[in-house]
């Protein structure tokens, strides 16, 4: 079947002569014969009265006409979608990351792209670090933004992945600012303090412990909540309800703003890297515009 066969057909049965029908779909009466001939063997009957005079449809044909020009709108409306999203997503570009990227290192690149889109989409999909890999393997995504650290595995075939990295940061311990400006809970005191815990499938709560299990004077916590989201966190933390590891860029201004303070010493710090990565086949133009704004920042 194809849709010029039914929009053949179609004119055939308004103008009723083979001649004409011919003429309006710009093909030899010949051709246009067999066209008509090879609808009429899909549809395995008759849909013309081959006879003398005004060209009349055989009981199939009337039948089949409206069902052919449901068809044929459908099929030509189908195509304008497709064309149509088709253009979209070459407008658009496609960012997997998780959701704490997606409100520090994204946020800033936002003011930075806006020129640089030029009515196209930046597409956020905020993701745990595995599935932001996966998409990008699948070609579900055009970047992904990922961390940086021995304790995370990103695997991730050179030969096909290319990656610049676009920030540093550092999880700090913080806590609710008491009274007199220190810590409400101040991690290395005698007491074991609350402790906001990530959950374990995410990459910072990885981060986190996996220092922790490294430090040769690890400080007593108490698990109070554990919770898949660094936002999250932060409002616990700055409602005093305990300490929780927190991205520098998340929570700077807090500290400078004497809401959050500094719950522990330098050595509790855990640093990391922030890489974009990317496909090394040649992405959409709109695509390799953003990688060059950002890679080359």
């Amino acid at each position: 079947m194809q849709l010029k066969w039914l929009e053949d057909f179609i004119v055939l049965a308004r103008e009723r002569s083979f001649t004409r029908a011919a003429e309006l779909r710009h093909v030899t009466h010949p051709a246009f014969g067999r066209r008509i001939r090879a609808l009429e063997a899909w549809a395995g009957t008759p849909l013309v009265e081959r006879q003398g005079g005004p060209v009349t449809l055989t009981a199939a044909g009337r039948s089949f006409l409206d069902s052919a020009a449901q068809m044929a709108r459908n099929l030509d409306q189908s195509r304008e979608e497709l064309q149509d999203l088709a253009g979209r997503q070459g407008r658009t570009v496609a960012l997997a990351t998780g959701r704490t990227l997606a409100r520090t290192v994204v946020a800033d690149w936002l003011v930075r792209l806006a020129p640089v889109l030029q009515g196209g989409e930046l597409r956020i999909l905020t993701r745990a670090l595995a599935d932001t890999v996966a998409m990008l393997e699948s070609h579900e995504a055009d970047f992904s933004l990922v961390y940086d650290h021995r304790a995370l595995a990103i695997s991730l075939d050179a030969r096909q992945f290319a990656h610049v990295t676009v920030a540093s940061d550092r999880l700090v311990p913080v806590s609710r600012a008491g009274a007199q400006g220190t810590a409400l809970h101040r991690l290395g005191s005698e007491h074991a303090v609350p402790y906001l815990a990530y959950a374990p499938q995410l990459a910072l709560g990885r981060l986190v412990e996996d220092h922790l299990a490294h430090h040769p004077q690890a400080p007593r916590l108490q698990r109070l909540v554990e919770c898949d989201s660094a936002d999250a966190h932060y409002e616990y933390a700055r409602k005093g309800l305990g300490v929780a590891w927190l991205p520098w860029s998340m929570v700077h201004a807090d500290c400078h703003g004497g809401h959050l303070v500094l719950a522990g010493g330098e050595g509790l710090e855990v640093h990391f890297d922030v890489r974009l990565y990317r496909p090394k086949r040649r992405l959409s133009p709109l695509a390799e515009t953003v990688w060059k704004a950002i890679a080359e920042r």
